[in-house]
Order: structure tokens, then sequence, then C-alpha cells
């Protein structure tokens, strides 16, 4: 038998399914991009409350992307092997012993266990990379980081074949080079890139961080590329933020409709900024 118990909790949170009505059908047939940082993974139940979001989503008619990173995951692998990397302005060489390592941890235990936090909550997922039926093609970033890539071409039919069959991709930042070697991709830039390359409506960059703050230290809710562009030359963003600022304005320029920059710590944090007013993070437009 169903209690009757009407406590508060039970009205706020159809009170919250009300109020979600116009975002729901805002949202219904969207394509969004999430990329999930390795530092923003946490637990095995944050993990799980994340993929309840992604299948969530799914059930509500939208496309949904999702794009991980992995780098403690790689370090930890690294450290394992006794694999020592080098460092040029304080960016790893990937060469061809670390290349392996990074494959074998974002395709292998990384991204199948994103996928399998996916189906345990009833979506359907697949784990593939940048390499698999030519989605992401790329140049050499620079000679001296070795096997590292920028994308250059993205190949969207495999995640629109995807979408069709009600299956979430789940993507780890590989690619291939102009020579077919692999290439690592900065997961961020991955993200970015299929975003603009699939015209998506929102890209949500999910960190351990819950915006692009201020010069006085404040969350800024919202941002057009102009201010962004201000922040960066003023010194007021900097460090890590630079580049994913620098992923939202290239997505943006690429088709992409807005960016937000969200702590993914934060539980839900997808659904506060898809279906609430209140939103989360950093909205660039």
């Amino acid at each position: 038998m169903r209690q009757q118990n009407m406590n508060q909790d039970w009205i706020t949170a159809a009170a919250t399914l009300n109020q979600a009505l116009p975002y729901i059908q805002r949202y219904d047939g969207a394509t969004v991009v999430i990329k999930l940082g390795g530092h923003a993974m946490g637990s095995d139940e944050g993990m799980d409350s994340f993929a309840r979001d992604v299948v969530l989503m799914r059930q509500m008619g939208m496309n949904p992307v999702v794009v991980h990173g992995g780098g403690p995951m790689i370090n930890a692998m690294l450290d394992k092997l006794g694999i020592t990397s080098e460092f040029v302005d304080g960016k790893r060489i990937t060469d061809e012993a670390t290349v392996e390592v990074v494959e074998m941890v974002l395709s292998g235990r990384v991204g199948k266990r994103l996928a399998q936090a996916i189906n345990r909550q009833g979506g359907k997922a697949v784990g593939l990379s940048g390499k698999d039926a030519g989605l992401i093609n790329c140049d050499l970033a620079d000679p001296a980081l070795g096997l590292v890539g920028v994308p250059t071409e993205i190949d969207a039919t495999v995640l629109n074949a995807l979408f069709a069959a009600d299956i979430i991709p789940v993507i780890a930042p590989l690619g291939v080079g102009p020579n077919g070697e692999t290439l690592n991709i900065n997961g961020d830039t991955v993200a970015g890139a299929i975003a603009a390359g699939l015209h998506a409506d929102r890209l949500l960059l999910l960190t351990d961080v819950d915006g692009v703050r201020d010069a006085s230290g404040k969350v800024v809710t919202e941002l057009t590329a102009a201010q962004i562009e201000d922040m960066t030359a003023d010194g007021t963003i900097a460090g890590g933020m630079i580049p994913k600022t620098e992923t939202a304005l290239n997505a943006l320029k690429g088709g992409t409709r807005a960016v937000v920059i969200l702590d993914g710590r934060v539980p839900n944090a997808c659904l506060l900024e898809l279906f609430t007013d209140h939103g989360a993070g950093s909205l660039i437009r």
C-alpha cells in the first residue's frame, strides 16, 4: 500500500516536476554535450547519480553525448607502470608508451565504467573513442609534445546513428592523426569540437570549480564572448580556466548555442542547469 504521508519533501518534489515542464518542452529533441572531467567523477555513488541524470535527459527526448576525461586515472596508471613523463612548459610529452596507457585507461577503464553506470540506470550507452568510425581526425598540436592532437574534422555519422537507435555515446578523447597514429586530445577540446560538429544546443563543461569568477571572486552566472575576451585580457580569467573558456568560445563560433561551465561535484548539476530557473555555473552565449 502506498503511503499517504504528504510531507513537504514530496510536495516539493511534485512542484519541481511541475515547474520543469517548460524546460522539458524547450529541450525536446535538443543535443547536449556533457564533458565530465576526471576530477569531477567522484565516488561510485556520484557516478550513479550522474548516470541517472543522463538517462533522465534521454528519457525526456534529449540527445545527450558524454565526453570524459581521466587525468588522475592516467597519472595513477603511469606511476604504477613506472613510466616517467617529461614536460614542456608544464605540458606532458605524450610518447608511444604514454599514449598506450592513455588509450588503455580512457577507452578501457574509464569509458566502460561510465557506460556501465548509465546502463545500470536503465539507459543504453556505448563507449567509443574518436578513433571509431572516423569520428575525430586530428593534426599534431605541437611536435614538441609528441602524440597530442587537435581536432580538424568531426564526422558525426556514428553519433547520429546512435541517436536514432536510442543509444547514448560515451566518448574517450582520442583521435586519429595524419598518418593513422593514435593521438591524445584534451578532453575539453574534444567536447567543444563535438558540440560544434553537432551544432549542439548546450555544451556543459563539468569540472571541479563552480564557474567563472570576476575580479571580486564572485561567480558570474551569465557572460558573453566579448566579456570572456576582456576578462582574459585583464587577467581576471587565468590558469586552468583559460582553456575552458577558449573551448567555450570555439564551440560558440562553431555553432553551439550556449556553453555552461559548472561544478560537476554538485549533485544533479546537469538537471539544475537545464530544468530549473536557478541554473548552475556560468552560462556563456
